[in-house]
């Protein structure tokens, strides 16, 4: 299996059908240098049009309709010492008689200690002057490119992926996607040096990593939405808006996981999420919603 060093010479605000910036192998590892939401690279130049710039789109060899493309997230390394957040919780998330009531909702700048793994207000507001959180590394947006040629922003989501802003979406947790186009066509960006439960400022603390994935194609295996695992959970993730229908798509590709891969048929996949499932929410904010649909492997037996 190969490393590749990839260094974009162009970025993209949408996830589809384009020209690849780099062929790989089937199972090959990718280190690449991501810019934040802004477009801002990791010495604060602006290198592309804000809204989420991807690298990519990298084509894997091997991968067709049907499979799906497994990533790995190796490690997140951040390249820079400051990240920005919007300031107040968006209009959407609040009662609408207390949206008139919320200050402007301006940039605040974040410190990030690459030594100690911290980040920090900037300028602390009153009552938070000792927060200080440990660094938690996330991408908020990949994915690979959807079928029927579509192009799509990369402010939304969808089964390909997306802007999905899922806090579990970090090192050590893998990642499958279902594969729409020769080649998968993987993108990647938007990285957080940490964020909440839905995305509910809008941002996470926004900043530059040094990205490192590995790319694996799983022949004909039957996703429809995206399927993930860490140490100690598997999940699933549906996009859309209402939300309601984002825990619907998450929660019956995990029924369908139960059956493909564990043997458990609808009455006794549904005795087990009835009492041990967990949902997350991974964003709130965007076009489309995000839902994860989490199961303790403890839980769980291979068949």
């Amino acid at each position: 299996m190969t490393t590749h060093r990839f260094i974009p010479t162009s970025f993209h605000n949408v996830i589809g059908s384009l020209p690849p910036a780099l062929h790989i192998a089937d199972g090959d590892t990718v280190v690449t240098e991501t810019l934040d939401a802004a477009g801002h690279d990791k010495d604060g130049v602006k290198q592309a049009p804000g809204g989420n710039p991807m690298n990519g789109p990298i084509f894997v060899d091997g991968a067709e309709p049907g499979d799906a493309l497994k990533v790995e997230i190796v490690s997140m390394i951040p390249t820079r010492e400051t990240g920005f957040t919007r300031s107040v919780v968006a209009a959407n998330v609040v009662d609408p008689e207390t949206v008139r009531d919320l200050p402007p909702r301006d940039m605040a700048i974040w410190a990030i200690d690459r030594e100690a793994m911290t980040v920090r207000l900037s300028e602390p507001v009153a009552g938070l002057e000792n927060f200080v959180l440990p660094l938690s590394p996330m991408i908020g947006c990949f994915g690979v490119a959807p079928g029927l040629g579509q192009a799509i922003s990369t402010a939304t989501s969808g089964e390909y992926g997306g802007n999905m802003d899922y806090r579990l979406l970090g090192p050590g947790t893998t990642i499958r996607f279902p594969v729409s186009v020769p080649g998968a066509l993987f993108f990647l960006g938007d990285c957080h040096a940490v964020q909440g439960d839905g995305e509910i400022v809008g941002t996470g603390v926004e900043t530059t990593f040094e990205v490192t994935v590995r790319l694996t194609v799983e022949k004909k295996a039957g996703l429809v939405w995206p399927r993930g695992e860490t140490a100690d959970d598997i999940f699933t993730i549906g996009n859309a808006r209402p939300l309601d229908q984002a825990l619907q798509h998450a929660t019956t590709e995990m029924l369908n996981w139960l059956a493909s891969d564990y043997g458990l048929d609808r009455t006794a996949a549904s005795h087990l999420l009835g009492q041990v499932v967990r949902y997350d929410v991974g964003n709130v904010f965007d076009p489309a919603y995000t839902m994860a649909c989490r199961i303790a492997k403890k839980w769980l037996v291979r068949r």
